[in-house]
């Protein structure tokens, strides 16, 4: 073989890795855009549940006959559940 045909051969080969590389990049950028639409869609449910529901004075959901007074501790559950993350059909 020539060295003209081995440098054909090459930048055949060297344009299907940049193809491919692009490719993959591509799914990589549908796959970040798709964890960020989901992360907003639980954050947006998460703070739609709390703006209905009460919160009692203990900082709970619940009936918020209790005035809160100064000394009551507030606490908050900020964790994610599995079910929170999961697709949702449109």
């Amino acid at each position: 073989m020539s060295f003209e045909t081995i440098s054909l051969l090459l930048n055949w080969v060297q344009l299907g890795v940049l193809l491919a590389i692009l490719f993959r990049l591509g799914h990589t950028f549908a796959l970040i855009a798709n964890t960020q639409r989901e992360l907003r869609r639980a954050i947006n449910r998460l703070g739609e549940q709390c703006a209905a529901e009460p919160i009692n004075a203990f900082g709970r959901p619940g009936t918020a006959s209790t005035p809160r007074s100064w000394w009551t501790p507030v606490q908050t559950d900020d964790t994610i559940d599995v079910d929170d993350l999961t697709p949702q059909s449109p």
